[in-house]
């Protein structure tokens, strides 16, 4: 009863009913009251029962911390925010951007504005932008409002941290709002905000920016040249992409390792290996030294046109130039042999990669294919995945999970298909097939 009150915000009704029954609610119930106080605007109440949390022994989550946190702000109440504060450093409490977020409106209230945009300097060189970008548009603007104004470079990193995060769409309102604002953005930033419109294929907004960069006088560095070839080769437009790359060598941008994994890459991506190929021996000719993902792009090109004897001569070719090979080193070979049914020297080839401690990334290795190859006769491929997804958190497709069972059950592997049951139950996954019928499959 107490948890329907308090989920229907009934927060009158909720303390007459402790009143009344002298209830006791579990951690997770006082979380949701005080939670509930502080959105229904009883901040004072909330603060009470926290503190009858924390008298009890509670562990309070980070949420509500923020939540009284944010009540606090909202009701002007620095004094308790800093009391709250040092209470979180004291028991160890980590904190997160909304905790940052917090405390620079504290600093704001207080009129200690450059503290403010320090510590919001700080959470954006380590990383933290909030997950809405009305929340960074409200931050950027509380700076500006208290006479404070974010520098480029403060912008620069908030863009940047939006791109990685799949959020161009309000990267770009913020490069927008910063030049309406005034501010000229240099080459970082214009390099910055092209690759991320890359990245989403929103190239007709990638090249406007290329050419206003270039008519406000600022010349493209080679970083900015190979932004602007990545998104070529993203919409496939691999000639204007050979044409770009003309005019960054005509420059002298265009023997260098970053240039020439661009150019490979995407030529493999679309069918032209052989120029690709070209190139990687071109770069050898030119004194370029390869790396990892030259050898990646190369191998990968070579197996998507069959080619399994050329790419398995650069994957010897990399480790005996003392390269550390990965996941995408291995794993278009290992799929392609198990697509030819070369089984055993998939095995080889799968027992290679673990003796140089590389983990079979799912991004890199199709599921099927390892899963296929259990049902082969080698369990130990799909024991090594199950272990690499439960280790690094991943959610398979629940058809895989149940054709590792079955391929377990038959090769009398039970005790492993059972810990992938579990594994199923855990992410949420209901098996489709009984449990007394494992052991039958």
């Amino acid at each position: 009863m107490f948890n329907s009150l308090v989920e229907d915000n009934a927060v009158n009704a909720v303390k007459r009913f402790l009143e009344f029954t002298k209830f006791v609610p579990d951690t997770n119930g006082f979380e949701l009251y005080v939670r509930c106080l502080c959105e229904s605007g009883m901040v004072e109440d909330a603060l009470q029962v926290f503190d009858e949390m924390t008298k009890r022994g509670v562990c309070s989550s980070l949420e509500t911390w923020n939540c009284v946190l944010r009540g606090s702000v909202k009701d002007g109440c620095n004094d308790v925010v800093w009391k709250l504060y040092g209470e979180m450093m004291e028991l160890g409490v980590g904190v997160d951007v909304d905790t940052v977020d917090c405390l620079i409106q504290a600093f704001c209230l207080e009129k200690n504005v450059s503290k403010g945009y320090e510590l919001f300097r700080q959470m954006v060189d380590d990383g933290y932008v909030p997950r809405k970008y009305s929340r960074v548009s409200a931050l950027l603007h509380i700076m500006i409002a208290k006479g404070v104004n974010p520098d480029l470079y403060t912008y620069q990193q908030i863009i940047h941290a939006l791109c990685l995060k799949s959020m161009q769409r309000e990267g770009l309102r913020i490069f927008n709002d910063l030049k309406d604002r005034g501010y000229a953005p240099d080459r970082i930033m214009y390099t910055t905000m092209i690759h991320g419109l890359c990245k989403i294929k929103w190239f007709g907004e990638a090249r406007k920016l290329w050419f206003e960069m270039i008519q406000k006088g600022i010349k493209p560095n080679l970083y900015t040249y190979n932004t602007l070839l990545y998104g070529y080769f993203k919409i496939g437009d691999v000639e204007n992409a050979l044409n770009l790359y003309n005019e960054m060598q005509d420059k002298g941008y265009g023997e260098n390792v970053i240039a020439y994994n661009t150019m490979i890459s995407g030529l493999c991506l679309h069918g032209r290996t052989s120029l690709a190929f070209q190139l990687f021996n071109q770069m050898s000719r030119e004194n370029v030294s390869k790396d990892v993902v030259t050898y990646n792009s190369m191998i990968r090109g070579f197996c998507n046109e069959g080619k399994l004897t050329e790419g398995l001569n650069l994957l010897n070719e990399l480790v005996n130039h003392g390269l550390q090979p990965s996941s995408a080193s291995y794993g278009p070979l290992i799929e392609k042999l198990y697509e030819m049914k070369r089984i055993d020297e998939a095995k080889n080839l799968w027992n290679a990669m673990q003796d140089k401690g590389v983990e079979p990334a799912s991004a890199c290795i199709n599921d099927d294919v390892i899963i296929g190859l259990s049902d082969k006769g080698y369990v130990a491929a799909g024991i090594y995945w199950l272990a690499y997804m439960v280790k690094n958190r991943l959610i398979p497709r629940q058809e895989n999970f149940e054709n590792l069972i079955g391929v377990l059950s038959q090769r009398e592997r039970l005790d492993v298909g059972l810990i992938a049951m579990g594994h199923m139950f855990k992410i949420g996954y209901i098996p489709s097939f009984r449990l007394d019928a494992i052991s039958l499959m």
